[in-house]
């Protein structure tokens, strides 16, 4: 059997390896301060099986790691590594799209704040080189090598 070609895509090669719900939500709450196994399990209801898989492959792939548990005990915790703090920006838009499409009017939804000022996040949207507004229109793909 060969092995597959890599994706040439930079999106499919990411969504190749965070793009499913348990491993993306996986990160979300280890941004929200999760560490423990059982506190993602208790927190996503996903299958032992399938959380244990999802946390290796996100260890494997250098998103998160693994450390004694904080508090002396026996059990290990995942904490984001420098990559995996990168996807803050992801989960961010993600979770910013979801808040303007997916809820109707007054629903019931959580906020990202900031911790600074108490205040939500500002809504973030790509921006050119001269800081203004840049819509998917004013972008194009430019392939390399």
């Amino acid at each position: 059997m060969s092995t597959p070609t890599p994706q040439p895509c930079p999106v499919a090669r990411s969504v190749d390896l965070i793009g499913d719900r348990w491993s993306l939500l996986i990160v979300r709450d280890a941004f929200d301060g999760m560490h423990r196994f059982g506190d993602f399990q208790r927190s996503l209801g996903v299958a032992r099986n399938i959380l244990s898989d999802r946390l290796r492959k996100l260890v494997d792939a250098g998103i998160l790691a693994t450390r004694a548990a904080s508090d002396g005990s026996a059990y290990q915790e995942y904490v984001l590594t420098a990559k995996g703090e990168q996807l803050f920006p992801v989960v961010v838009a993600l979770r910013q799209w979801g808040e303007r499409h997916l809820f109707k009017r007054g629903e019931r939804h959580s906020q990202l704040l900031d911790n600074r000022t108490g205040k939500q996040v500002p809504y973030m949207a790509p921006r050119a080189a001269d800081g203004n507004p840049l819509p998917a229109s004013g972008t194009r793909v430019k392939k390399i090598g």
